[in-house]
């Protein structure tokens, strides 16, 4: 795979056999982002569970404290005063089966995040062969099927992000972008850390979390020192 010459120019001030701490990994985070556009900075786990499994699934949803840095789009199916509750909380999109026919109709995806009412997932579930493999299907565990919408809406605009285990058993989560300052990059990191390491299976055996790599957008993978991760 060719690389560009910035790429081997940033890749040199990261030492590919340290563990970093999260301080020193997000300053070099910030320094190696050197893209035209502000990069995100993302988290990746190499988690030791087993997603075949379902007592060893790891998921749920946190706020971080300093946002993603990115407008989400949130889309709620909702119907009569929940409908109306949704629009007053500032959802970018509200509807029922006129949405679900859009969605399958015209492959219409400009959302980030779907919130339904318990009600209203009989309909949603029509949709669950599109959104599912996208990880936009609506789900208790993270509080996007729910009565309380204006909650839910105001915690995703605010920064809540979902955290899930993949078929490889790794979780991938956006921190924030690499304009941030390193201290709103570290709460954020250490918010997430605490919220997955909580969150852990009674029936995860073994070392739970194997490895933890923190990168910009186009920048290199910087490794983190496991004893480290929330201090």
């Amino acid at each position: 795979m060719k690389r560009s010459k910035r790429y081997l120019e940033v890749i040199k001030l990261v030492d590919k056999s340290k563990l970093y701490d999260p301080a020193e990994a997000l300053e070099l985070v910030k320094a190696t982002a050197k893209a035209k556009f502000d990069e995100t900075v993302e988290v990746h786990m190499k988690m030791g569970v087993d997603s075949r499994h379902a007592d060893q699934q790891v998921r749920g949803a946190v706020v971080l404290p300093h946002g993603t840095g990115k407008k989400v789009k949130v889309l709620v199916f909702a119907k009569g005063d929940k409908a109306k509750e949704a629009e007053q909380a500032g959802a970018d999109y509200v509807g029922a089966e006129d949405l679900v026919a859009k969605i399958q109709n015209e492959n219409w995806f400009d959302f980030d995040v779907v919130v339904a009412t318990p009600d209203m997932m009989g309909v949603v579930g029509r949709l669950g062969k599109v959104l599912g493999p996208k990880g936009l299907m609506p789900n208790p565990k993270s509080g996007t099927v729910t009565m309380d919408v204006s909650k839910a809406i105001a915690d995703i605009k605010a920064g809540k992000i979902e955290y899930r285990l993949d078929r490889e058993n790794n979780i991938r989560c956006p921190i924030g972008k690499a304009s941030f300052t390193v201290e709103q990059l570290k709460d954020n990191f250490t918010t997430l850390m605490d919220a997955v390491i909580k969150a852990k299976p009674a029936a995860a055996k073994g070392q739970y979390i194997k490895s933890v790599v923190i990168a910009s957008t186009m920048g290199p993978g910087i490794k983190i020192n496991n004893q480290k991760l929330v201090e």
